[in-house]
């Protein structure tokens, strides 16, 4: 029995994929994603209640008609009688119709924003080349494209944005500055090369931004491609593709014939539209800097991605603590243009200082309003210095509420790749119930500056073992706030994921008893005070244990035994049938009096 996909079912009939779903799950039918696959029964069984909601509808639409004459013919006699009231109702009528559509307008769909990522020589560029010579139009190819860092591309789904990033460190480097530009993420990989090491930092990096993910497996063109060998691969990073049970959309594809590039794109107009991507293109504008750069004639120009409202020429833009006036604007074909929208890269000409990636846009009235705003940034800032230095991230801050699973974030580097598979293994058997641990990224060498960031934006802490970070990362570690911590010994990187993970569990305690001493004399010390001299009669006594006196049935105190002594020693603990001098912070012990000596204790919580 043949199995149909269920956004080539919804294409078929005509529906939107959301109202696919829907139906699907009125059926009681399990899916993963709109790219799952259905049995042909159910198939039918779709169809036949898509023909009877189709069925329904034109006979409402017929039935409409025939009430709304019947209602006129009944109402004309009074129209005869009343022509004013009638005159007025029908204004009513009209002005309600031009009132409604305002009130009731959705806000628009947006083009979804799409960067790729993956290993050096995966074919990242040329499938982006191919894109770009395919699917934009010939006037808008050229090297004004690479310029922007940005360019739009015409499906039959619609408009796509591809941002050309420099890689996935400039990725998180926008992301831990809080913009999230990009909606989705292409991972590439080579089908003749599978999972190596920039591959999985790229992974890593889509999923400490938490935007779906694409997997293009690349070159199928090629005779030693296996793209089943790169599926079971991804499955060890916990990534399971749709074959095989998961909900990883995985597409092979070729840059060089065009091979899967169809459906590469129509699987980003299906997560988009999961999505719901929307955007106000009359709403107040915000945006994002992508990329600043100094042009010897031009001057200094940045490329912004609208995400609200619409930019026109002659605005006046606040990145940070600088202002400029759009003199200019160019679209990623490198055209003049007089406005952009949301999910429109744009190159402007207007700054006096180049912005930096991933910093915010926002829109003033004038240059007055602009220059307002950035004073007040700029007090804010010095306020915000002069309060506080950068802290460091608790363990309370990285787990979140203790009444929820907790996740320690971890990054690994190794000397070795045997040492990295052991400590995984090792840590694979340490999460229980309560802890999660969470692998980041396990890779052989010294930390870089792009684990920092992956460490910064997920908040992580980095391991090292028998590597050791350079001092250009630890700087940079010590100004985000990033843990970087060494170790030789394998046990002692184990023991310090074990107090991470205890540090992320509310410690429980409880008093335990440890023993009892009789009151025989009281010894007035000048410097002291008063030192009770007592027999141990049961179990023992420490020093800064908490002690309670009891004089016949009544407590006369609790407090704590601050001073022991055995003859003129000072000891930490006496034991049973041994006289001590006991030093409480209170005066008023007497002899007979019973002094029960107790800890607080942490225990283990099954």
């Amino acid at each position: 029995m043949s199995k149909v996909r269920i956004y080539t079912l919804a294409k078929e009939l005509n529906l939107e994929n959301a109202r696919m779903l829907e139906i699907l799950d009125g059926l009681g039918v399990s899916y993963k994603s709109v790219s799952s696959t259905i049995e042909e029964d159910t198939v039918e069984l779709i169809k036949q209640i898509v023909a009877e909601e189709g069925t329904g509808s034109e006979e409402a639409q017929a039935a409409a008609p025939a009430e709304a004459q019947a209602a006129q013919s009944q109402d004309a006699p009074e129209q005869e009688e009343t022509p004013q009231v009638a005159q007025a109702s029908a204004t009513a009528v009209q002005t309600r119709d031009d009132v409604a559509p305002a009130s009731k307008a959705e806000i628009p769909h947006r083009a979804p924003v799409v960067t790729i990522m993956g290993h050096v020589d995966h074919g990242k560029t040329s499938l982006l080349d191919y894109i770009r010579k395919t699917k934009v139009a010939a006037k808008e190819a050229g090297g004004i494209t690479q310029h922007v860092g940005a360019f739009e591309a015409q499906t039959s789904k619609g408009r796509i944005v591809f941002i050309d990033t420099p890689g996935h460190e400039a990725f998180t480097t926008i992301r831990a500055r809080g913009a999230n530009v990009a909606d989705i993420a292409i991972i590439v990989i080579a089908a003749d090369d599978s999972l190596m090491p920039q591959t999985r930092e790229a992974i890593a990096h889509a999923q400490a931004a938490k935007v779906p993910m694409i997997i293009a497996i690349n070159k199928m063109d090629l005779p030693q491609a296996n793209a089943d060998k790169v599926k079971t691969d991804l499955t060890q990073l916990n990534l399971v593709p749709e074959e095989y049970g998961g909900d990883l959309i995985v597409v092979p594809v070729s840059a060089r014939t065009g091979e899967g590039v169809e459906d590469l794109l129509e699987y980003i107009s299906l997560n988009a539209e999961l999505e719901d991507l929307r955007a106000d293109p009359n709403g107040e504008f915000s945006g994002v800097v992508i990329e600043g750069k100094v042009d010897k004639q031009s001057g200094v120009l940045a490329t912004v991605m609208v995400q609200e409202g619409t930019l026109h020429v002659g605005d006046f833009l606040v990145v940070g603590e600088n202002y400029g006036k759009i003199k200019a604007m160019m679209d990623s074909a490198g055209g003049r243009i007089k406005e952009a929208g949301p999910s429109t890269p744009v190159q402007i000409l207007g700054f006096s200082e180049v912005p930096t990636s991933g910093e915010k846009v926002s829109s003033a009235k004038n240059e007055h309003a602009a220059r307002d705003l950035i004073a007040s940034r700029a007090s804010d800032r010095r306020d915000a210095e002069g309060a506080q230095v950068l802290r460091k991230l608790t363990l309370e801050d990285m787990m979140g509420p203790l009444t929820t699973v907790r996740t320690v974030n971890l990054i690994l580097r190794a000397d070795t790749q045997g040492s990295v598979e052991a400590i995984q293994g090792i840590l694979a058997r340490k999460e229980s119930d309560d802890v999660k641990i969470n692998v980041l990224l396990a890779g052989i060498g010294a930390p870089t500056e792009g684990d920092v960031l992956l460490a910064g934006t997920a908040e992580a802490t980095i391991l090292c073992f028998s590597v050791t970070a350079p001092g250009s990362v630890t700087k940079i570690a010590d100004t985000k706030g990033v843990d970087i911590k060494s170790f030789r010994i394998i046990y002692e990187l184990i023991d310090e994921v074990d107090r991470l993970m205890k540090g992320n569990v509310e410690p429980v305690f409880e008093e335990k008893y440890l023993g009892r001493a009789e009151v025989r004399m009281v010894i007035k010390h000048p410097r002291f005070g008063n030192i009770a001299g007592s027999y141990v009669t049961d179990g023992s006594l420490k020093r800064n244990a908490k002690a309670k006196v009891t004089r016949g049935k009544e407590t006369v105190y609790e407090g704590t035994l601050v001073g022991l002594k055995r003859l003129k020693d000072d000891v930490r603990e006496v034991q049973t049938g041994y006289e001590c001098g006991i030093n409480l912070d209170w005066e008023g012990a007497e002899i007979g009096d019973i002094i029960e000596a107790s800890e607080m204790v942490e225990v283990e919580v099954a």
